[in-house]
């Protein structure tokens, strides 16, 4: 007789590699949710709005910038115009003096004090832009010449400013006030003249012939 232990019952011997053999089902693939494809057109279109946005602020920027800089030159170029305008008003009231000042020095009066303010006076308008104009021999030039007397003169080729009445005055480029001046033009029939005795003298002078 077999004794069998009391609390333990015995199992039948199974073959080793049994549970082995047992067909295990497949895993199940996980399919992709519908909604991601949607999704991501989504955030594509999305992107794209905020691109064409951006873009479009950009250009909004660089118009303002822009328009900032014309602004900013035509706020300069009307500043230096006005302070133009103001300094030529300015110099051409004080004419007159430097006119005075002239005189007396060509008169032998500007002496003592009255020569150290007016050779400051003359300085400081420099200083300002200020530049005086005409000399006596230079060419007739009617943007820059009054012509207040006019004669004929033979030692002239063309005309002529032979007198210098009251001197011009520039600021820069800008005349504020021309050169009065009295001219001279060549006498009528001189060029006639003078045009005959040089074909004359170029005859003279041609090779002699043989």
């Amino acid at each position: 007789m077999t004794e069998e232990t009391p609390g333990f019952e015995e199992k039948p011997d199974v073959p080793s590699g049994a549970d082995d053999a047992e067909p295990k089902a497949a895993p199940e693939k996980e399919a992709a949710p519908a909604g991601d494809a949607n999704q991501t057109a989504g955030l594509v279109a999305e992107l794209d709005q905020v691109r064409t946005a951006l873009g479009e602020r950009t250009a909004d920027l660089q118009r303002l910038q822009a328009e900032y800089q014309n602004y900013r030159r035509r706020v300069e170029r009307d500043r230096i115009a006005v302070k133009e305008i103001a300094v030529a008003n300015l110099l051409t009231e004080l004419l007159p003096v430097l006119d005075d000042i002239g005189r007396a020095r060509e008169h032998g009066e500007l002496l003592g004090g009255f020569k150290s303010v007016a050779e400051s006076l003359e300085t400081t308008a420099a200083k300002m832009g200020l530049t005086q104009f005409g000399k006596e021999g230079e060419p007739f030039d009617p943007t820059i010449h009054e012509a207040l007397m006019h004669s004929y003169a033979p030692d002239v080729t063309e005309t002529t400013c032979v007198a210098i009445l009251q001197p011009g005055y520039r600021i820069g480029e800008r005349t504020i006030r021309p050169a009065r001046v009295a001219v001279a033009e060549p006498q009528p029939g001189a060029q006639t003249v003078k045009a005959e005795d040089e074909a004359g003298d170029e005859k003279d002078n041609g090779p002699e012939e043989g």
